[in-house]
């Protein structure tokens, strides 16, 4: 089932999930395990995050040194299959402009149609810390709106070449919003208008990055309506566990943390999953009182955590 269908039959909020593949040469089990921690909660679709691939320096024996180029998080595709297959659960598998080609996405979008996969999130991607040689006759997209309309032209049946018969992918496209704007954005409302963009090239969702302060995802969602963007936005959160976290989340995905959250964590390191537990029931609670469709949580590798702060919030 997409994911709009999802919210337009629900009866009450919803709950999803985001995990990551595990590192390259390790096992699913670690995922499956954590699949299974979240069932209980019956979450409408789980995301599946992807990764480009990334070149490493590595010694030889001779002491010197070549560059190995590969994924690091490979599995996307066979998670979302698993998950959809064996779990019953919808999926959404998070596709990238940076690091592929126009031609991979588009069978990695044939693959993702057989498994029964019918959502995606749009992704552009960190960039790759290596420049990808692009052979002749191969092309790419730059912005995640490229890919919106990549998405939107197999919608029409339309492929990379002319193909007899071609029958149309029909995906749920979902894009991400920034509530304290991309890092890239000069000011919010430049930010806004490249958000406007992707939903007028089809884009049926936006899921928003991870906050701290809820005023930050009510005023981005007001601005979004100002400037005529009508599709659900789904807030996304995050539960903060470790103190590291405190310098990681804030470099990594560009978000600030409430002044209140910090001090304490700061005072009481080792009662920081306790903290954050708490912050995060408080945001969760604000939320439903607002009426949000779905909590979406950022579950990476630490699902039991999320999963107290929901059974206390009554699902």
């Amino acid at each position: 089932m997409k994911v709009v269908e999802h919210l337009s039959r629900a009866k009450g909020p919803l709950l999803s999930f985001e995990i990551v593949p595990p590192p390259r040469g390790q096992s699913v089990k670690d995922v499956i395990a954590i699949v299974e921690d979240l069932l209980p909660l019956q979450p409408s679709w789980i995301d599946v995050t992807a990764h480009a691939s990334h070149a490493d320096l590595v010694e030889q024996s001779d002491g010197s040194f070549q560059r190995r180029i590969s994924r690091k998080r490979p599995g996307t595709i066979g998670i979302c299959g698993v998950i959809q297959n064996r779990f019953k659960i919808d999926t959404v598998a998070h596709v990238l402009c940076l690091g592929f080609t126009r031609e991979e996405t588009e069978d990695a979008l044939i693959e993702l149609q057989y498994l029964g996969v019918e959502n995606v999130l749009a992704l552009r991607g960190d960039s790759p810390n290596f420049q990808k040689r692009i052979t002749a006759h191969r092309t790419t997209n730059e912005y995640a709106g490229d890919l919106v309309e990549q998405l939107a032209e197999l919608r029409k049946g339309h492929y990379m070449h002319d193909l007899e018969e071609s029958q149309p992918i029909d995906f749920c496209v979902g894009v991400a919003g920034y509530p304290e704007k991309h890092i890239e954005a000069p000011n919010l409302s430049i930010d806004l208008k490249y958000l406007k963009e992707k939903v007028d090239k089809g884009a049926h969702y936006i899921v928003s990055q991870m906050f701290f302060e809820n005023r930050h995802f009510f005023n981005f969602t007001k601005e979004c309506r100002e400037v005529g963007i009508q599709v659900p936005i789904i807030p996304g959160l995050k539960l903060i566990h470790l103190p590291t976290q405190l310098k990681r989340l804030p470099k990594s995905f560009n978000v600030d943390l409430p002044e209140d959250l910090t001090q304490e964590i700061l005072a009481n390191p080792k009662h920081t999953l306790e903290i954050g537990q708490k912050h995060c029931l408080k945001q969760c609670q604000d939320l439903l009182e607002k009426k949000v469709p779905v909590l979406h949580f950022y579950v990476m590798n630490d699902a039991k955590h999320v999963v107290n702060v929901i059974k206390q919030l009554g699902f």
